[in-house]
């Protein structure tokens, strides 16, 4: 949406718990507000599913649309994208009960997205519902919302630990193909499967990513997981094997410096087994 038709008396700029700045422009809705917006979703007009996309029909959990979190409960967005942990509304002094957050969407922050939107209703209900949050009663849509579908693999039956089709090890995948998620961790696949592919051609004989590094953790979640209900995953901490000596430093801010410290070693280390320095 463009800024310049956002009520800004209505909304106010920060990031949770102060962390960040104030990078998000944030609408606080009352209890009635929000529970009349969730009225609103789940009598809202959706777009049909085909006929080929409703015969196996899967939503990933982790980018659910918002009038599906709605149907899961009346506080079920207030616990997710509309959480209001962290923020203070300044014109009360008091946390709101929920907060639909706005995030920059270009270099010259003209437009900003509606975090965590994603979501079938159709245009006409979209503009209809969104105007009337506080501070966008007039506002001017640059892009309605949508959901797409994400195609993967499942992975742990398919791909070795190079990220090799187990039965044609002649071909490689990456991206969001493989069972991951998010930008960064589609690079970070398509940059290892570059290198180990580029160090066997030159007569290396490379082994996976050390599984207590970033990139080792997405392995780990491609290749170890049970192959049932496998779901795609961004790169969290729980992936990164951890040793028991690092897991025994109890504050956590610690150990998690002592984990970050011990991956870039091993990563250094792992860019040598392939004739390359990873800086």
């Amino acid at each position: 949406m463009a800024l310049d038709s956002i009520n800004r008396d209505k909304v106010f700029r920060a990031s949770r718990y102060g962390k960040g700045g104030d990078d998000y422009l944030n609408i606080p809705l009352d209890r009635e507000k929000y529970e009349t917006f969730i009225a609103d979703l789940l009598m809202a007009e959706k777009v049909e599913f085909k006929d080929f996309e409703a015969d196996d029909l899967r939503y990933f959990e982790g980018c659910l649309p918002i009038e599906v979190m709605a149907e899961r409960g009346i506080d079920t967005l207030r616990y997710g994208p509309l959480k209001p942990v962290g923020l203070v509304d300044p014109t009360t002094g008091r946390q709101p009960w929920a907060v639909v957050q706005l995030r920059q969407d270009d270099l010259a922050a003209e437009h900003w997205n509606m975090v965590g939107f994603q979501t079938k209703l159709t245009h006409a209900e979209q503009k209809r519902i969104f105007r009337t949050l506080p501070g966008l009663e007039e506002t001017r849509f640059v892009r309605l919302g949508m959901i797409h579908r994400n195609t993967f693999i499942n992975a742990p039956v398919h791909l070795d630990p190079l990220l090799r089709l187990i039965k044609r090890s002649d071909i490689r995948l990456a991206g969001q193909l493989t069972g991951v998620e998010g930008y960064v961790e589609s690079a970070a696949t398509g940059l290892m499967t570059a290198r180990t592919l580029a160090a066997e051609l030159r007569g290396t004989e490379p082994q996976p990513p050390p599984p207590e590094t970033a990139l080792g953790g997405l392995v780990r979640h491609l290749t170890g997981r049970a192959p049932g209900g496998f779901q795609p995953a961004n790169i969290t901490w729980g992936l990164i094997a951890c040793r028991p000596e690092l897991r025994a430093i109890r504050k956590k801010n610690l150990r998690r410096m002592a984990q970050a410290e011990r991956a870039l070693d091993a990563i250094a280390a792992w860019g040598a087994s392939l004739n390359e320095t990873i800086v």
